[in-house]
């Protein structure tokens, strides 16, 4: 080790050339073999480190020492990031310790790369390949934009999206690695893409297909796969949900900036359309600029934002956060197209949106769901679009679950009233069932219509107490999700200690410990519970250290029981009995009990005491005579 002893020793106030003399260098060209050996672990008990073994991530939040040089996606995830070629850069003593992909693992990877992407545009023409502000402007500068939404997004709801004023549609989000290897999901999700046919064809652009992935090679295979039908290829760096947790994809890989940055270059320099990219934003605005900038700088030719944070889904979505989104314009929006999400319920709100932050579009999501004409000025009545997304449906044999889930979206509102014909709709299994409901649903909110207009009942400038409009709820209508109840304690529960909230603060005391202030409590942190510790059941036997179970009536361990049994020629213990000696008392206590009964019918028949009759025959021990002599009587 005393090579990383001189390298920890000189790392902080040496140069390049002094680090590395000439009599030093070529020691550690003959040391090469060692230094490839090191592990990251023994790397770690190096105390102080030196800089040229610090990977270079100018945007990454305080990386793990060392781990890219044993991490699976560094190894697997050609070409080389553009940050650490900078480490490499500045260090060439140290390339092929830096980079293990130089050798013939990288080799053979880039060429399964290069021949995919030559095959792919062997077999069909692409048009030259655009980057940045060219690209959008390409793609006819889309300004509203349907957001990729799992089993949601499908080729049928792009159609009526499309048909009231969307620009650009993202289709539901694939996963990379099934739609590369399996031929029946690439079927199930993508229909006609085995004819040639793929999407919508020409009536389905611009569009651009969206995967999660965190291998590059599948999400390279996955993608030239649809590059022929699509403008562009997105990844998925925003889903929260748990599903993604589990897959390690979607907004799980934020930590992960390396692997972020190799899914995106090796995308950008192998495919032949453009990729982006759709992320979530940091609690830390100055975090959120340098994941995007990291995003951008990876090769994503056009940025969408989403303005929440990771946490923030379900009954815990909240607001989006517009001045997030708006920073990173401002930092990259020179660079690429900025799209922002998060917030668009009316369509008031999307000029709202594009002014405070300065995007160039803006992306629906559940807005679009409610409300497929969200990005016109108009609340049509919902029959009308479940009538119109039924009969694409039927034209494109869309499948039951999707269309039954996009209805109960429109008529939701409708639902809450007509509660009937909600559970008659989750019961419908063919759209011939599904029509049947809407046209039952159809015929009473044209009543509900009727009988509130000569009512004189009047829904212009009617708002709520947060000043949303009020509509009728024959409308297609955004949908506001309720915040999650209070848990009520229940009687007799203890307390539970309370979380540190967002306005209390850690402090560090002279001797070390920690103590939480805040508003409330200040300095009186709740000490957890100490679990109670269990003392075991000993056998009661003598000098033995077993335990016994808690059914033993004897309260010993087994072979203890069993003994204990014996001497006292009781056996009584259910959970360690002797079967043999034990049927053999059981005859014997049979034979005495007979016995005493005939003592007992003896006495009764002399008109006798029969507990005195017992008693004699026990202390005379002739009770085989008294039974005889009863049993003549």
């Amino acid at each position: 080790m005393r090579l990383v002893s001189l390298l920890s020793s000189r790392a902080l106030t040496a140069t390049p050339s002094s680090l590395f003399p000439l009599n030093f260098s070529s020691s550690f060209a003959s040391c090469s073999s060692f230094t490839r050996s090191l592990s990251s672990s023994s790397l770690s008990r190096i105390s102080v480190l030196p800089s040229f073994f610090t990977p270079s991530y100018p945007y990454s939040p305080s990386p793990p020492p060392y781990s890219f040089l044993t991490s699976p996606h560094f190894l697997a995830a050609p070409p080389l990031t553009p940050y650490r070629k900078k480490s490499l850069a500045k260090f060439p003593h140290l390339h092929d310790y830096l980079d293990p992909m130089t050798s013939q693992a990288k080799e053979e990877a880039e060429q399964r790369y290069s021949a995919a992407a030559a095959k792919a545009t062997a077999e069909h023409a692409f048009p030259s390949k655009l980057t940045g502000w060219e690209f959008y402007r390409s793609i006819g500068s889309p300004k509203y934009i349907v957001a990729p939404m799992v089993d949601q997004s499908e080729l049928a709801w792009r159609i009526l999206s499309r048909r009231y004023n969307a620009d650009l549609c993202y289709t539901p989000m694939f996963n990379a690695k099934l739609f590369a290897k399996d031929p029946k999901y690439r079927d199930e999700h993508w229909a006609g893409l085995k004819d040639g046919l793929g999407g919508g064809g020409p009536n389905d652009r611009p569009l651009i297909v969206q995967f999660c992935a965190n291998d590059p090679e599948y999400l390279l295979q996955a993608a030239l796969m649809v590059a022929p039908y699509c403008d562009a290829v997105d990844i998925n760096l925003g889903c929260p949900q748990h599903i993604a947790r589990r897959g390690h994809y979607g907004s799980f890989l934020m930590e992960d900036w390396p692997l972020i940055s190799s899914l995106i270059s090796t995308l950008h320099k192998h495919l032949p359309i453009p990729v982006t990219a759709k992320i979530r934003v940091f609690p830390e605005v100055e975090k959120t600029i340098e994941y995007a900038k990291m995003v951008v700088e990876s090769g994503a030719q056009l940025l969408v934002v989403h303005g929440r944070l990771r946490e923030m889904k379900g009954h815990l979505t909240g607001l989006a956060d517009w001045d997030k989104i708006r920073a990173v314009q401002e930092a990259v929006g020179q660079l690429v197209p900025v799209v922002a999400n998060g917030n668009m319920l009316y369509h008031d709100d999307l000029a709202r949106c594009l002014e405070k932050t300065g995007c160039v579009g803006v992306m629906s999501a559940e807005g679009n769901l409610y409300n497929p004409a969200i990005f016109t000025p108009q609340h049509p009545e919902s029959w009308h679009l479940a009538e119109e997304y039924l009969t694409i449906c039927d034209e494109l044999d869309t499948k039951v679950a999707y269309t039954r889930g996009h209805l109960f979206k429109i008529f939701r509102p409708s639902l809450v009233v007509h509660t009937d014909l909600r559970a008659e709709l989750g019961l419908a299994s063919s759209r011939e069932e599904m029509w049947a409901v809407a046209r039952k649903l159809k015929e009473r909110l044209i009543q509900d219509a009727d009988a509130s207009r000569m009512s004189g009942e009047n829904f212009d400038g009617r708002v709520d107490g947060q000043g949303f409009p009020i509509l009728p709820h024959w409308l297609a209508q955004p949908y506001f999700r309720q915040p999650m109840p209070e848990q009520t304690k229940k009687e007799g529960e203890n307390d539970a200690p309370a979380k540190r909230g967002a306005d209390d603060s850690v402090q560090v005391n002279a001797n070390g410990t920690t103590s939480v202030t805040g508003d409330e409590d200040a300095g009186k942190a709740k000490k957890k519970a100490k679990k109670t510790k269990v003392i075991p059941n000993l056998c009661q036997s003598a000098g033995c250290r077993n335990t016994y179970s808690a059914a033993c009536v004897h309260q010993r361990c087994k072979g203890c029981c069993r003994s204990h049994q014996q001497d006292i020629n009781v056996f009584d213990c259910a959970t360690h009995q002797i079967r043999s000696l034990q049927h053999q008392q059981n005859v014997t206590t049979s034979d005495s009990q007979q016995i005493i009964e005939a003592i007992v019918l003896g006495a009764h028949v002399k008109n006798s005491n029969p507990v005195e009759a017992v008693s004699g025959a026990i202390a005379s021990d002739t009770s085989a005579d008294k039974a005889e002599q009863s049993i003549a009587a």
